[in-house]
């Protein structure tokens, strides 16, 4: 499982805090991620890659726990997309909205979508273009002072 959050400072959670739904990754690889634009690197950007190694997982309760656990005590906004789909130039467009299967935006409940043919609906990429929004305001006020630091 991949998790990009932004808005969370670029120091990685503990591997405590991904204790969650009653599950224990088997690994995970916390990182700031590099040659962040300026407006990101204003707010933190942390990519976390969360192994599990039971395939037969149902890691939807896990992933959604998870989402809300990187977003807490500050304005963030937090997905999961499948390894290969990050992009600076592409982050939560249309053109990667397939590959993305969950996001929260600091505030809101978590929403992660399992199906393959639901993340290439027109309805999940306008879900996705509302997260993109938050994203682009996030970005916006940090570009004007207005962010807020993590609370824990």
């Amino acid at each position: 499982m991949n998790v990009f959050v932004i808005g969370s400072g670029n120091t990685p959670l503990p591997e405590e805090a991904f204790h969650l739904a009653g599950l224990v990754p088997d690994a995970l690889l916390p990182f700031p991620l590099l040659e962040q634009p300026e407006a990101v690197e204003r707010l933190g950007l942390v990519s976390y890659d969360i192994d599990f190694d039971d395939v037969s997982l149902d890691l939807r309760q896990y992933t959604r726990a998870v989402l809300q656990r990187v977003c807490a005590g500050t304005r963030a906004v937090a997905w999961a997309a499948f390894e290969g789909s990050f992009d600076y130039d592409e982050l939560l467009t249309d053109q990667v909205a397939h590959q993305v299967y969950g996001y929260c935006i600091t505030g809101a409940e978590p929403v992660v979508e399992w199906n393959t043919a639901a993340l290439r609906s027109e309805q999940w990429r306008r879900r996705i273009a509302e997260a993109r929004e938050t994203l682009g305001a996030l970005l916006s006020a940090s570009e004007t002072g207005g962010r807020k630091s993590r609370a824990d």
